[in-house]
């Protein structure tokens, strides 16, 4: 007994030393964050004396129709045999960053709020913009079956009876463009609901039209474009900034709002792990297991016993089963809450439509390099800049595209937005580069680093303008071994058109970025704050 209170005093006095050192000085609390905090300048958080304003703390909400996903650990892949033996989804451990994911796919009706904004503030009856509204509307040929009846074509993507179904005809690249684009004008939205920006962005001729309509980086950027729009009085009143001084005021802009975070594509990993929902099926931090998920999809009782709660193909000639009687009621695409979701609410992970992630496939996923927020596909880019030090804008007489498969041009950036260039290319990171292959170790020199080489022998189509200006494909004759390469992107999840062994999240495919297809959707992300202190209760 004496030995155990020694053991006691011992460890008591651990404590006492430990909590003491550091020389916090009782600024930080364990697993509260930063209670206090004084500048090592000296200078008081928002001193109005001073220059430095981070504004009014604001807590984080999710935008509307965002549903938050807590990171963690998870089993990424098949647990299961692979009777296909793809071998591209072995299970891995891996790690995911908390972050918001749509609730559901985006539908007829947002995708149609895009190309008419486009159509509004770039008409295409003006020269300079006559690519930017045709590049950005849906192929609504994928419905097209050469020995088959479907009206889909002239009906799906504009009649009001497909608002709230998945849209879908959409490229990968066109759907990288809305998400730039839903940024922008959810940005105009806060600020405007705030008031920190005028309001009558649209019913006033003068703006937004054409290179002078709204954008995040301008903003930020304290662009004088900015100006006329900016209430001035209202955002001195909300950052607390007192001061008069105009420069101070301009410099410290991004303390005047909560911005809403950047839109874009999820990633495979994220979007595996929203699918699982491994959140609500734990007993403290062990996962109890990844069950065949075609064993949730049947109903359990009522009317739906026995139903099946997804939209997805039952068999060969089978795709809503027999009249009268339909194991799920869909042939087709169906409306984005038709069935239920799953258990962190978000809805259409197991069928309707698969759907574009950000990635850059491979048939493996190289955890040894990277096991946290796996992406591939990085590009980073900077923006341009004039000799004057002034930020390049993208000209409407000088304006780049991308091409689409079915030969349309797509833009790569909006006139009046920073023009940006890309400083490097890291999708063939240690998979398709020169140092991957068995080239480098022999001495032979190449840049590693050029752009154009790849050991994956891919087709290279080539589209060409002739006298008429018609534009033609070129294929690639060329002997080819693998349609992998730089331009191919990762679609997860099952659709209406797939059998049920799509519907297992572990499952990956992949697509040409510049192809739409009428079984794939897609759906917008962002980053979230980590909150990395609290457990949730079980």
């Amino acid at each position: 007994m004496k030995k155990l209170k020694f053991i006691s005093l011992l460890s008591l006095g651990a404590a006492l030393v430990l909590t003491s050192c550091g020389g916090g000085g009782g600024h930080v609390k364990s697993g509260g964050g930063t209670k206090k905090f004084t500048s090592k300048t000296g200078w008081k958080p928002n001193d109005q004396k001073g220059w430095f304003f981070t504004g009014k703390k604001q807590k984080p909400k999710g935008w509307p129709g965002m549903v938050y996903v807590e990171g963690g650990t998870f089993t990424m892949g098949l647990v299961k045999d692979d009777v296909m033996h793809d071998w591209n989804n072995t299970p891995r451990r891996m790690q995911v960053s908390s972050f918001f994911i749509g609730e559901t796919e985006i539908t007829n009706y947002e995708y149609r709020e895009y190309v008419t904004w486009l159509k509004f503030v770039f008409p295409p009856s003006d020269p300079s913009y006559k690519n930017i509204y045709n590049g950005a509307l849906p192929d609504t040929l994928v419905w097209n079956n050469k020995l088959s009846r479907n009206d889909y074509a002239e009906t799906y993507f504009r009649s009001p009876e497909f608002d709230y179904y998945p849209v879908v005809g959409v490229s990968w690249q066109q759907a990288s463009r809305y998400c730039d684009w839903l940024t922008d004008r959810a940005n105009e939205r806060e600020l405007m609901n705030q008031g920190l920006i005028n309001k009558d962005f649209y019913t006033n001729d003068a703006n937004n039209q054409g290179p002078n309509s709204f954008n995040l980086d301008k903003y930020k950027a304290n662009d004088p474009e900015m100006e006329s729009y900016l209430n001035k009085q209202r955002m001195q009143q909300k950052s607390g900034i007192r001061t008069s001084n105009a420069r101070i005021q301009a410099a410290n802009r991004n303390a005047t709002a909560g911005l809403v975070t950047k839109f874009r594509l999820p990633t495979e990993v994220e979007w595996e792990y929203a699918a699982l929902g491994v959140q609500k099926n734990r007993n403290y931090n062990a996962i109890l297991g990844k069950d065949p998920q075609i064993e949730k999809l049947r109903g359990k009782k009522g009317s739906q016993k026995g139903m099946y709660l997804e939209n997805f193909k039952q068999g060969r000639g089978d795709y809503s089963g027999v009249g009268g009687w339909k194991n799920d009621g869909s042939p087709t695409t169906a409306d984005v809450r038709q069935y239920p979701s799953n258990d962190l609410g978000v809805y259409g992970m197991f069928g309707n439509v698969a759907e574009w992630t950000a990635d850059v496939y491979r048939p493996i996923i190289d955890d040894e390099a990277s096991d946290f927020n796996y992406y591939r596909g990085n590009m980073p880019q900077q923006t341009v800049k004039n000799a004057d030090g002034t930020y390049k804008k993208v000209d409407p007489k000088d304006m780049k595209f991308d091409r689409l498969a079915d030969g349309r041009e797509v833009y790569k950036g909006l006139p009046g937005t920073y023009e940006k260039n890309t400083v490097a290319d890291q999708r063939n990171f240690r998979d398709g580069d020169f140092m991957s292959s068995l080239e480098a170790g022999y001495g032979k020199e190449i840049d590693s680093s050029a752009t154009d080489y790849s050991i994956y022998n891919s087709p290279r189509n080539q589209f060409i303008v002739d006298d008429k200006g018609r534009v033609i494909l070129q294929k690639d004759n060329k002997s080819r071994t693998t349609r992998v390469s730089n331009t191919v992107r990762v679609i997860k999840g099952g659709s209406w058109l797939d059998t049920a062994y799509w519907l297992d999240p572990g499952q990956r495919r992949y697509r040409e970025e510049s192809k739409s297809f009428g079984w794939v959707g897609f759906r917008v992300a962002q980053d979230a704050k980590n909150n990395g202190t609290k457990r949730t209760k079980r």
